[in-house]
């Protein structure tokens, strides 16, 4: 157990609010709990459908379609965990939300389902797929940029003047 003084202070005795070790209380998305139902319904259809495609129908278009779709949902099923965890080890301000973790999943999905369709004609070398990594990687980008611009901070701050604002106090004033 860490002592109190040590998650509320840093080591000069500086008050920094959340302290330097934060417990898991104080992380937001902490409980991977609320992705474990969508993690293995996608991972059951994803890999289902992936496996129907190739063991069960002959290669027609439709199949082809059933392939992309279901390794896309696969490979997001088992990119969740991964991105949950690197948004709960690399913080961002404002915290992620499930929407983000989950988009960013789906980001790796729509990579290998992409590189499957390139591959399919023989289009894939190592700079298509660096440079199809690096497309969506600054789409993701430019997407949380434009999160972190709109962001508003939560408007329930509570005030010291006693529920009046401070037009009114300096009009009781007079």
């Amino acid at each position: 157990m860490v002592p109190e003084e040590f998650i509320r202070s840093n080591r000069w005795g500086a008050n920094l609010g959340w302290g330097i070790i934060q417990t898991m209380e104080n992380r937001s998305n902490s409980s991977f709990r609320s992705y474990i139902a969508s993690s293995i319904i996608l991972f059951i259809l994803g890999w289902g459908g992936s496996a129907l495609a190739v063991f069960m129908l002959t290669p027609t278009v439709w199949a082809r379609w059933l392939l992309f779709f279901g390794s896309t949902l696969g490979v997001t099923s088992l990119a969740l965990p991964v991105t949950w965890f690197l948004n709960l080890r690399f913080p961002s301000k404002p915290p992620v939300g499930a929407t983000v973790v989950m988009r960013q999943a789906i980001w790796f999905g729509v990579y290998v389902a992409l590189l499957i369709w390139l591959q399919q004609e023989r289009l894939v070398t190592i700079w298509t797929g660096l440079g199809l990594a690096a497309g969506l990687i600054a789409i993701e980008y430019f997407i949380r940029m434009r999160e972190n611009a709109r962001w508003q901070p939560p408007t329930n701050i509570p005030s010291n003047t006693g529920g009046q604002s401070s037009v009114d106090s300096d009009q009781s004033k007079e």
